[in-house]
């Protein structure tokens, strides 16, 4: 790295101070510092269905709106359509780029939509067929300048994606059309969480080391969430709509107050080598769930109570994804595998 030049030193020295005031003004207006007491210890979870059919890693999964139906990607090029109850293969879908980023369903079911370093969102109506026997590709988007890294479905009839260049857009999924060019954050888009309580308001994390808060109704970031001190890897928005959790390669979980406007706490697992890849939160939203790449899944109570982990996998978990019903989440590993443990 080249030399840190005088004027630079000072500005950086002069930007950790106002972050130190910041830091102690939120800490002056927090009415209550305290979560309460912890909740009972949950039963143990276990595995429900290991669902195998991946010849490769698999980097990504999502539940379908009837937290039966799940999609799993992975980078032996297809995307698989999992019954979770069964542990049946419903359909296969051959990619065109077998470096996937990310695969999500819309709340109905009807469509799927994937993406990765192809810098492209395809989008797959499940409820047609093409010549092959094949769901149907209903619409490419290109235009990224960057890797797809997530993509949300507000309804059937948009879709929300954060990418590599920077962006956050909406399209229309039946004409392709751009609705959204959203811009704020200063480094890649690593992740997208739809608030439940409200369609129209997600949060996004960056490697700009920020969580930020966006409305499709508003132009702009609304809300800047900073504190991590590196890559924000994952985000989901608590049931409630009110806080949201990321986590981050700084090793560490954080809950957000979103009308606080700020930090709420701070949660690290028991093994400090722990780094983690993916965030989740129960329906109740009492327990506080982080994939990792130590191959198993750490659960906290809200409270900051480290209660327990979900072992099996034999590599990194690359994502978690928790059933809308909430009694179930699903994993993907580098193992080739998806697990679907009960909750």
């Amino acid at each position: 790295m080249p030399p840190v030049d005088e004027e630079t030193a000072s500005l950086r020295e002069e930007l950790g101070k106002l972050v130190e005031k910041l830091r102690i003004k939120q800490e002056a207006v927090r009415d209550d510092t305290s979560l309460g007491t912890p909740g009972q210890k949950p039963g143990k979870a276990s595995t429900k269905k290991l669902l195998k059919g991946h010849i490769n890693k698999v980097t990504c999964c999502h539940f379908s709106g009837d937290s039966r139906h799940a999609v799993s990607g992975s980078l032996d090029g297809k995307l698989i359509v999992w019954d979770c109850w069964t542990g049946n293969k419903i359909q296969v879908i051959p990619l065109r780029s077998a470096w996937v980023m990310t695969a999500v369903f819309s709340h109905s079911g009807s469509f799927v939509a994937c993406g990765g370093m192809d810098n492209m969102l395809t989008i797959y109506d499940l409820n047609n067929r093409d010549g092959n026997g094949m769901a149907k590709m209903v619409r490419e988007i290109t235009g990224y300048e960057g890797f797809l890294s997530s993509a949300r479905f507000p309804d059937d009839d948009t879709v929300v994606t954060g990418s590599g260049d920077m962006k956050i857009m909406q399209y229309q999924v039946e004409t392709g059309q751009k609705l959204l060019d959203l811009q704020g954050h200063n480094g890649d888009v690593a992740a997208l969480s739809l608030n439940p309580k409200d369609q129209n308001t997600f949060v996004t994390g960056s490697v700009d080391r920020t969580a930020r808060l966006w409305d499709l109704r508003k132009p702009g970031c609304v809300q800047t969430f900073w504190g991590h001190g590196a890559d924000v890897n994952s985000v989901s928005v608590h049931p409630s709509g009110l806080t949201f959790v990321t986590c981050s390669e700084d090793k560490t979980v954080r809950l957000w107050d979103i009308r606080g406007d700020q930090e709420i706490c701070q949660y690290k697992p028991p093994t400090p080598n722990s780094s983690f890849t993916s965030v989740g939160v129960s329906l109740s939203g009492r327990l506080l769930l982080a994939s990792s790449d130590d191959s198993s899944i750490h659960m906290w109570d809200v409270t900051g109570t480290h209660v327990g982990n979900l072992t099996g996998h034999d590599n990194r978990i690359t994502q978690i994804a928790v059933a809308p019903a909430g009694f179930a989440i699903a994993s993907s590993s580098w193992d080739n595998t998806v697990r679907v443990w009960g909750l």
